[in-house]
């Protein structure tokens, strides 16, 4: 499979938190990804992006929080987040893109 430009508008950047590293110790890699990205949508384009085979996906929706810029309040975007799980022996370093 070749990548093509609909999976990167699927996969928007990968999340490196704390949370995410712990993830990553249990074989799992963590993508913000496009709101209206289904399951299916979301592992085909990390299988054809990475070269890797997925065993599950979940999502999260966060809600952006409202917050003060300069005394003006405003609102962070909500995020869709997908904890994607790889099978035994697959690893994506999202460090390097690898």
């Amino acid at each position: 499979m070749s990548a093509k430009p609909e999976h990167y508008d699927v996969i928007r950047k990968p999340i490196i938190t704390e949370k995410a590293t712990m993830a990553s110790e249990n074989g799992a890699v963590v993508f913000e990804v496009a709101m209206d990205a289904n399951k299916p949508q979301i592992k085909e384009a990390v299988e054809a992006l990475f070269g890797v085979k997925v065993k599950a996906v979940n999502t999260t929706i966060t809600k952006g929080k409202t917050k003060r810029f300069r005394g003006i309040r405003g609102r962070r975007k909500d995020v869709k987040k997908a904890y994607v799980t790889l099978e035994e022996g697959n690893t994506i370093d999202v460090t390097t893109g690898l």
